[in-house]
């Protein structure tokens, strides 16, 4: 679904949310996972307001499992309960993104080092399908679907430690992150440029090469904190 709410004010009206049928568990699970996926793709914008019985009628839901699924999202630092003022998306923060980074810059240099030694020529077909797919995505100016493939490029290294929880655990370290790079992507270029990184990645893999497989993860991933480090300016409104 294309939303564009990051183009609207903070009180602008409630964005239109995914169906609650897209997700599995309670009703609060599914509350909270299309208002995460809302946050996350800057549907809802950083300082906007979360008024329970908007999100109530917009959902078709009463105010009990929007209450679990807001406090949920408080304890993960997306949304701000603020005291006899309510509640509000939360602002971008570098303090989250550089520490989100350094997990998952931790995390993944040492799953592509241990790849490159052991990958099999299954996994690398995998791999290079998902560049064919991404170079596709590109050409088609398709960036929401070019952000999907990225993400699936990287876990796939990461599932390939054999180790089952590091996607879990890269994702969990990678959120924040994940939230502000999205503004990135839309700048003229930089998908492109990030199919360039994917494909070095790649090369140094398929070459069984461990240390320019980790040099060149390194410096794909900390493009994002360089790039946000520049977009803070440009865009203050957007950052605590």
């Amino acid at each position: 679904m294309s939303r564009t709410a990051v183009e609207s004010p903070p009180d602008a009206e409630m964005p239109i949310l995914r169906s609650l049928d897209g997700y599995a568990g309670s009703l609060a699970q599914r509350v909270y996972g299309t208002l995460k996926e809302a946050i996350l793709d800057l549907s809802l914008k950083p300082g906007a307001i979360l008024r329970k019985g908007e999100v109530c009628a917009t959902l078709g839901v009463s105010r009990s499992p929007v209450s679990e699924a807001l406090a949920r999202l408080a304890s993960e630092a997306l949304v701000d309960v603020v005291p006899q003022a309510g509640t509000f998306v939360a602002r971008l923060s570098m303090e989250e993104v550089r520490e989100g980074a350094f997990l998952r810059e931790a995390l993944e240099l040492a799953a592509v080092e241990l790849v490159a030694g052991a990958a099999t020529e299954a996994q690398l077909i995998q791999l290079r399908r998902s560049l064919r797919l991404q170079e596709a995505l590109v050409e088609d100016a398709d960036v929401g679907g070019f952000y999907a493939a990225d993400a699936q490029f990287h876990e796939m290294i990461l599932s390939f430690t054999g180790h089952r929880r590091l996607p879990g655990l890269s994702r969990t370290a990678w959120v924040h992150v994940d939230r502000a790079r999205r503004l990135l992507l839309p700048e003229p270029g930089r998908v492109g440029e990030t199919l360039e990184e994917h494909r070095a990645i790649l090369a140094a893999l398929e070459a069984r090469d461990p240390v320019a497989a980790r040099g060149a993860t390194r410096t794909h991933l900390r493009q994002v904190v360089t790039r946000l480090e520049r977009l803070v300016e440009a865009r203050p409104e957007l950052f605590a």
